[in-house]
């Protein structure tokens, strides 16, 4: 059950890392996790450098608390640059390309400046690295898993790229076997209950690196055995009960589901399964998936458009319709709810 949380750097510091390549989407899905926050909320603790966008593990963009961004890379993305090695040599990317590159955005970024990416895309072309194709993401990410450059703040609705170490303070820099033991544990304390496989699928650990950092985390950590399965879960994570039916709007890629490699406690019901369900707009009620919804265009009313995929009741239609009233404030919106849930043609936030 979530703890009481007072602010974004604090639900991504419990997590330990919140899956943020959707941005707008990585914005509610640290936002619905407090009580009122609103999208400036989530926005202003990128820019007071709170948290930081980059790229720390499975090769995609999460946010990080910024003082845990420089150890978390160091120990998650070496695999990752390695396991690139094949798909570098498709886009022709070599150690002399990285090199130069590095020395481009170096030069580009130094002083405190930031670059959209457009903008680094040309300096990169001037420079005589050329970022057609996927090059210039590849490029990218790879010098952010180095930890030399991660997101900025956006600038309109551009995202834009800092040197890392212009962006965030020193910060201590623990041992391998402490920072294994500090994710074992906010993990299993947001995500718990889980199996070693879906703790080893979220980091990007081997197996047998997973259950070390277990073993590291000690007695924060504890074993519940469920028929044949063996699952890891903190003495405080609790399940949780609902007096009402309790809905969350999940955004793509949400840590509910993107942070399990097994899936079924959420999804194992559903009759049929939509393809890229993890990927999709989700409604989830009372832990397990319901349906889908979706935002229409950001225009003075937002329609906001619910789908369940079986049969519910009036009480459950409700709650859904007051999980889009919330997302309406969280975006700052008048809400037109767009289905069965309601008679009301619209909703003020």
């Amino acid at each position: 059950m979530l703890p009481r949380l007072a602010a974004p750097a604090d639900v991504v510091r419990w997590f330990g890392a919140v899956q943020a390549q959707d941005y707008l989407g990585s914005l509610w899905a640290v936002g619905q996790r407090l009580p009122s926050a609103v999208e400036a909320d989530v926005e202003a603790a990128i820019v007071s450098r709170a948290i930081v966008r980059t790229w720390p593990m499975r090769g995609t963009l999460h946010f990080v608390p910024a003082e845990d961004a420089r150890w978390m890379l160091r120990l998650l993305t070496p695999r990752v640059i390695a396991r690139s090695a094949g798909r570098y040599r498709q886009l022709e990317l070599d150690a002399t390309a990285f090199a130069r590159s590095r020395k481009i955005l170096v030069r580009a970024l130094q002083g405190g400046k930031t670059l959209a990416r457009h903008a680094a895309y040309a300096a990169l072309a001037q420079g005589g690295v050329s970022p057609a194709g996927q090059r210039g993401i590849h490029v990218l990410a790879h010098l952010a898993q180095e930890a030399l450059i991660c997101f900025g703040p956006r600038e309109g609705r551009q995202a834009t790229f800092v040197l890392l170490d212009d962006w965030i303070r020193p910060a201590p820099d623990p041992p391998r076997e402490e920072a294994l033991a500090a994710l074992a544990m906010r993990y299993f304390a947001s995500h718990g209950p889980a199996t070693v496989h879906d703790f080893a699928w979220w980091t990007g650990l081997l197996v047998k690196e997973a259950q070390e950092a277990i073993g590291l985390a000690g007695a924060t950590i504890v074993r519940e055995t469920r028929g044949e399965r063996t699952l890891w879960v903190t003495p405080r994570t609790s399940a949780g009960k609902w007096a009402r039916p309790s809905v969350a709007l999940l955004p793509p890629w949400d840590e509910y589901l993107v942070a399990y490699k097994d899936r079924e406690g959420a999804l194992g019901h559903l009759p049929v399964r939509p393809p890229m369900i993890v990927g999709n707009s989700l409604l989830v009620m009372n832990g397990r998936v319901r349906g889908a919804w979706k935002r229409g265009p950001a225009a003075a009313k937002m329609r906001v458009s619910l789908q369940f995929w079986s049969a519910a009741t009036d009480k459950e239609r409700r709650a859904a319709a007051r999980a889009a009233e919330r997302y309406g404030r969280f975006v700052g919106k008048e809400v037109c709810i767009d289905s069965a849930v309601s008679t009301d043609a619209c909703r003020r936030p």
